[in-house]
């Protein structure tokens, strides 16, 4: 959404009329370039509000997929706060990020897992990830169901999504000075009804980060037994809501399955690059 100035007509008088603002909002499925700098979600993270959010976001990521060995994990948007405790476990990691945020070498001490990619254009194959983590991507995307249906793509048939959004109801949407401020903030029915939208089926639902966005360090100390009672008494109001979802494979996405891809496939962490990781499309 945007606001617009509304032409000033004088009065009969020759007194000009107060300004009328419009709000103009965006076509449907496209929000304006929303997206956090890279730089700025670095540097986020390597405060300690951000080390405080990163540990209570990765403990909720931690319980949903407890065991991920043998299994291939890509993450979309931001993911790498959360990604480290799958690198020696999984099988494969890769972690994607728009050209409109930019992307980052990580990790600093191993090879590079990361890559950047298009929104309507993943580099992965088809039917080849098992857990996808999404984080600092569904509200600031610019083509968000183009996004759904590529992910759509890419996740094997027992597969499973984890997205992870601002929610609307809690107060860390509220405020500009963290990442999760920026873009377009869900409530859990929302998510719900776009992933059904889009082929997918919803699982599970939850909150976390009750803890409030200030660097006060009594509240960032404070943050456990916060987040406990925030998980007992007030779930509507974490900071941010976490989504499992799996694909409905009863019926085809109609976007990609004519389409002419381009590019190549981007390597992943642990992979064979000679099985087709790296190979051109054609």
């Amino acid at each position: 959404m945007r606001i617009a100035p509304k032409p000033n007509k004088p009065t009969a008088h020759g007194q000009p009329h107060q300004p009328v603002f419009l709000f103009l909002t965006a076509e449907a499925g496209h929000i304006g370039n929303m997206y956090n700098d890279v730089i700025d979600l670095r540097d986020f993270y390597n405060s300690p509000l951000g080390h405080t959010a990163q540990r209570i976001i990765r403990r909720h990521v931690r319980e949903l997929w407890p065991n991920t060995r043998g299994m291939n994990i890509a993450g979309i948007g931001y993911p790498i706060p959360y990604l480290r405790p799958f690198i020696e476990e999984s099988e494969r990691v890769v972690a994607l990020m728009p050209a409109q945020q930019g992307c980052i070498r990580w990790p600093t001490e191993a090879g590079n897992i990361v890559s950047l990619a298009s929104e309507d254009e993943l580099p992965l194959p088809d039917v080849s990830i098992d857990r996808i983590l999404v984080v600092h991507a569904l509200e600031c995307s610019e083509q968000l169901r183009k996004l759904l249906r590529e992910i759509w793509r890419i996740m094997t048939d027992g597969g499973r999504v984890l997205i992870i959004v601002p929610n609307r109801r809690g107060i860390w949407a509220r405020v500009d000075h963290t990442p999760f401020g920026h873009g377009l903030p869900y409530t859990s029915g929302q998510v719900s009804g776009l992933l059904r939208d889009n082929l997918f089926q919803p699982e599970r639902s939850s909150a976390g980060l009750f803890v409030p966005p200030t660097k006060s360090r009594m509240a960032l100390t404070s943050a456990r037994p916060i987040e406990r009672i925030g998980t007992k008494w007030f779930q509507t109001v974490g900071g941010v809501l976490f989504l499992e979802a799996q694909k409905q494979i009863y019926a085809r996405p109609n976007t990609t399955t004519n389409r002419v891809r381009n590019g190549s496939y981007v390597g992943i962490a642990g992979g064979d690059t000679k099985s087709g990781a790296a190979q051109n499309r054609n």
